[in-house]
């Protein structure tokens, strides 16, 4: 790895040479954009070897540093998921080109035609932790939106996210386009961060993906428009007319499947009614798979479970834990959500379409489920093709950021000579 010295010098470099490819890129045909992306995926799988080797220099560094094992889970690549690296590149490939769209247009009585057009928001800078896949998830997103980006991963998946880049440019310059458009940071020094935080001069927003640490200091630092990410403080409530063997099946997939990603379960909430009848038995098949409860007094007759503290309400466990509450109806779930969510996901299980109704219209999280595992809380699941995280924010964009979501628009105006009176 390369010292550098003068790391502003190093990031008001990158920033210029991105705006200047951000100008190329915004005009690009569609054609182009998607001969760069099918490029790019053949050469991730063209170079897997070399990214599973970069890969294990990373998982080296992780298990130094003490990473947890789903931390490692996330950082760790193998043939099966650089496949899915090349299907969401592909599949961002096929997607509709979003620039230029016509969002609306109307006609005005002083004779204007109006048109609302996407178009796409300049430099996008990304600063993420562990999952080197979201190299190619960010890279792929901002290429198909028109835009350029400055992708700073996390230390530990250094030599993965530049083995992976290094295709993504690959693609680029296929199809003649500048390959200053996807640019990595090429250092661990977080003072580079904290440049790009700053850099208004040339980054127009910056996506934040990791833990709350990073979240928090980058909402603090930065001067750039953020698009918020927050910790998946994803809740799952038991209504009393759910369905038994529904809510196994999806409760132990929102927690177990993958316990490291922001739409892992981290909370269950009993409705009082069902907590023999259905409560129960899902704590036990959490508990069979090796799962540690950690539940309030109502449930410490429960074997095996661990009395919750007040930490525990708002945790995002991102492991083999998951915090359990009874409740006495669906306001004081809702009201325990609004209390300790993050606004990121959440899910009702219920076979009364009136419970869920008001489950989806009174809260206000990202994204909220009815009968369906928190683990579908993801870009590609959607359609997208892939996200560059997902926004528990309010402003522009919000859920899963894809493609569509990292555009502005433009007015475009028409008239025949015609002036105000």
């Amino acid at each position: 790895m390369k010292d550098f010295e003068d790391i502003p010098a190093l990031m008001n470099d990158i920033g210029a040479r991105a705006k200047a490819a951000a100008t190329t890129l915004a005009t690009a045909s569609a054609e182009r954009k998607h001969a760069a992306l099918i490029g790019a995926a053949d050469a991730v799988w063209a170079n897997r070897a070399d990214i599973i080797e970069a890969n294990k220099r990373d998982l080296e560094y992780g298990q130094s540093k003490g990473l947890s094992p789903a931390m490692m889970d996330r950082l760790m690549l193998d043939e099966d998921r650089i496949r899915g690296i090349v299907d969401g590149l592909r599949a961002v490939a096929e997607q509709k080109d979003p620039v230029g769209e016509v969002i609306s247009e109307w006609d005005r009585p002083t004779g204007l035609h109006i048109k609302r057009v996407r178009t796409p928001l300049g430099v996008i800078g990304v600063i993420y932790e562990s999952r080197p896949n979201v190299t190619a998830d960010a890279g792929a997103l901002c290429l198909k939106s028109g835009n350029a980006v400055i992708l700073r991963g996390g230390s530990e998946s250094f030599h993965s996210s530049g083995a992976i880049h290094r295709a993504l440019q690959t693609g680029l310059a296929q199809a003649g386009l500048p390959e200053d458009a996807v640019q990595l940071v090429p250092t661990r020094d977080r003072a580079a961060v904290s440049e790009m935080l700053t850099a208004t001069d040339f980054i127009d927003v910056i996506v934040p993906r990791g833990g709350k640490g990073l979240v928090g200091l980058v909402q603090r630092e930065a001067r750039v428009p953020v698009f918020a990410h927050l910790e998946g403080i994803v809740h799952i409530y038991i209504d009393k007319a759910a369905d038994l063997q529904k809510t196994l099946n999806v409760v132990l997939n929102a927690k177990t499947r993958r316990t490291g990603i922001c739409g892992a379960a981290e909370c269950l909430l009993i409705h009082q009614d069902v907590v023999e009848s259905i409560g129960r038995p899902v704590l036990a098949e959490l508990k069979e798979a090796g799962v540690l409860i950690e539940a309030d007094v109502a449930l410490h007759d429960f074997s095996g479970v661990t009395p919750a503290t007040d930490e525990g309400w708002g945790r995002e466990y991102l492991d083999m834990a998951i915090a359990a509450k009874v409740v006495p109806d669906i306001d004081a779930a809702m009201t325990h959500i609004r209390t300790y969510g993050s606004n990121h996901t959440d899910c009702i299980m219920t076979e009364d379409q009136s419970a869920a109704d008001r489950f989806t219209h009174e809260l206000d999280s990202a994204i909220l489920m009815h009968n369906a595992s928190t683990q579908f809380a993801d870009g590609g699941e959607f359609g997208m093709g892939a996200e560059i995280g997902i926004a528990t924010g309010k402003m522009h964009a919000r859920g899963p950021v894809g493609a569509e979501q990292l555009t502005s628009f433009k007015y475009v105006v028409t008239g025949d000579g015609t002036v105000r009176a």
